[in-house]
C-alpha cells in the first residue's frame, strides 16, 4: 500500500503544509479516501491486510502488557479484520469480543475470525462508529482509528466510548502516541503528517492532549503504556 498508493501523495506535502488541504484520491476525483477504498473491494482488502501488518508487533504488546483480568466482554471499533480481537483472544480466553466496523468489512472480518478458529467467540458486528452509537461492553478499544479524524470527531467517539462502557470500564485507544514534549516520537509526528496528507485537519495526538479530551467526557484517570517501537496504548477509566 506504501508503494501502490501513499508514495506519489507525499510528493505534494509542501501542497499539504501550505494550504491544509488533503493530498489524495480527493484531490483528483473529489472522493473522499474511504469512499474510493470501499468502493473497490479489492483495493478495500488491500487496504485492510496493510493495516494488519502494521498493527500486529502493536496489538501483540498489548494482549501481552495490558491487566485484562477485570474485563469479561471487549467491543472493538474499527476493527477493520478482526485483528485486535483475535489477537487478544488468543492471550486470554475469558474473554468474549465484538469487532465493530462497516458492513462492507463484515464479510472480511467473518472469514479471518473463521481462518483462526474463534468463529465461537468474536463476533462481526457491522457499525458506522460515525453515526451510532457503541456497543455496550467492559473494554472498548480503537487500534488506529482516533488519528484519523480532526478534534470534534475525537471527542465525539471518546465521548460514546464513555456512554457504552460501565463504571469501571475502560477505553483503549493504540496509536503512535507523540511524547508531550514533541521531540521524541519521530514515527508519531511523521504520522501526523501522513494524516495531514490523507485528511487535511486529521492529526496524530499526544498523551496529554489524550488525557485532557477523555476528563473532558467524563473519565476518571488515564494512562500510556507503552507498545511495541512509537506505539502505546492510551488508556482512559470511567
Amino acid at each position: 500500500m506504501a508503494n501502490a498508493r501513499l508514495y506519489p501523495f507525499w510528493a505534494d506535502l509542501t501542497s499539504a503544509l501550505r494550504t491544509g488541504e488533503p493530498q489524495n484520491e480527493i484531490r483528483h476525483s473529489g472522493e473522499p479516501m474511504f469512499d474510493t477504498l470501499y468502493a473497490d473491494p479489492a483495493r478495500l482488502e488491500q487496504f485492510t491486510d496493510a493495516m494488519t501488518g502494521v498493527s500486529m508487533a502493536n496489538f501483540e504488546a498489548f494482549a501481552a502488557r495490558f491487566d485484562f483480568t477485570r474485563f469479561k466482554t471487549m467491543a472493538d471499533i474499527g476493527g477493520a479484520t478482526g485483528q485486535l480481537s483475535c489477537i487478544v483472544a488468543r492471550h486470554h480466553p475469558h474473554l468474549a469480543f465484538s469487532t465493530c466496523d462497516l458492513p462492507v468489512v463484515q464479510p472480511i472480518a467473518e472469514r479471518r475470525i473463521r481462518a483462526a478458529g474463534l468463529a465461537g467467540r468474536i463476533e462481526a458486528v457491522p457499525l458506522d462508529f460515525l453515526t451510532e452509537e457503541f456497543p455496550k461492553a467492559d473494554l472498548i478499544t480503537m487500534g488506529m482509528i482516533l488519528h484519523d479524524w480532526n478534534l470534534e470527531q475525537k471527542k465525539r467517539l471518546i465521548a460514546k466510548a464513555w456512554r457504552a462502557l460501565p463504571e469501571g470500564g475502560a477505553l483503549v485507544a493504540i496509536e503512535n502516541v507523540i511524547d508531550d514534549a514533541r521531540r521524541t516520537n519521530a514515527f508519531g509526528l511523521l504520522m501526523s503528517l501522513n494524516m495531514l496528507i490523507e485528511f487535511g485537519d486529521a492529526f496524530d495526538f499526544t498523551g496529554a492532549d489524550f488525557t485532557g479530551w477523555c476528563l473532558e467526557a467524563g473519565f476518571s484517570r488515564c494512562e500510556i503504556l507503552s507498545l511495541a517501537g512509537p506505539a502505546s496504548a492510551a488508556i482512559a477509566y470511567k
